[in-house]
């Protein structure tokens, strides 16, 4: 990185240098740096610094280069963003509507995303409620709950009401509840699709919403 980003004829021998300024101005990001054997140009191994994305980010703006210049810019302008929807969070929703637009979802697939969006918080907002705070407990309960229902797509509404009446203390009563609330929403499912005479379990997936390419680059 520092190499590209330098045109140093040696990026190794620079980066040495700037990490002993960094170090000595107790720079944690360098401190921080891992190494690990990754191959060369000579077509053998050596010890290399690595770093995680939030490591490089800091690591470019203590390198002086016109051609990190933009990268500080642009680094800014998301520090500004993003206090700003500290200040207001409804810009952070229009933000994620605005980036999967970008990226050429259609309408009707990012109204569902956010929606699902929404629905996923007030279930994990009961969770935590009712004691859960691991990320793997979370994912635990989910699994749990989607088997229940379909193996395919969760429904998480009659779930977390269920949750909040049944007031669970601990993780083995709240994958209970899960279990049961996921019975709740497939026996609905199974009723829906009685009278419907007809399945509501789409094989459509997120990528069946992407529009072509072309529509994308026109309107841009």
């Amino acid at each position: 990185m520092v190499q590209v980003l330098t045109d140093s004829v040696d990026g190794r021998k620079y980066w040495n240098k700037l990490k002993q300024r960094l170090k000595a101005e107790g720079n944690e990001s360098v401190t921080n740096c891992h190494q690990l054997k990754l191959l060369a140009s000579d077509g053998k191994k050596y010890k290399t610094d690595v770093a995680d994305l939030e490591q490089l980010f800091r690591l470019v703006q203590s390198v002086p280069s016109k051609k990190v210049e933009p990268v500080k810019q642009w680094l800014a302008q998301l520090g500004s963003q993003r206090i700003d929807q500290m200040i207001d969070p409804e810009l952070t929703f229009q933000m994620a509507v605005e980036d999967y637009r970008r990226q050429g979802y259609s309408d009707k697939w990012i109204n569902e995303r956010m929606r699902s969006i929404e629905m996923r918080k007030e279930l994990t907002d009961e969770w935590k409620r009712s004691g859960i705070t691991e990320q793997r407990d979370f994912a635990i309960l989910t699994n749990v709950l989607t088997q229940a229902w379909s193996g395919m797509t969760t429904r998480q509404y009659a779930t977390t009401e269920y949750s909040r009446q049944s007031n669970p203390t601990t993780m083995e009563e709240s994958k209970r509840i899960a279990r049961e609330g996921g019975e709740v929403a497939r026996d609905a499912r199974k009723t829906i699709e009685k009278r419907l005479g007809r399945t509501v379990i789409s094989s459509e997936k997120a990528s069946d919403y992407l529009r072509p390419i072309e529509d994308t680059e026109s309107e841009s």
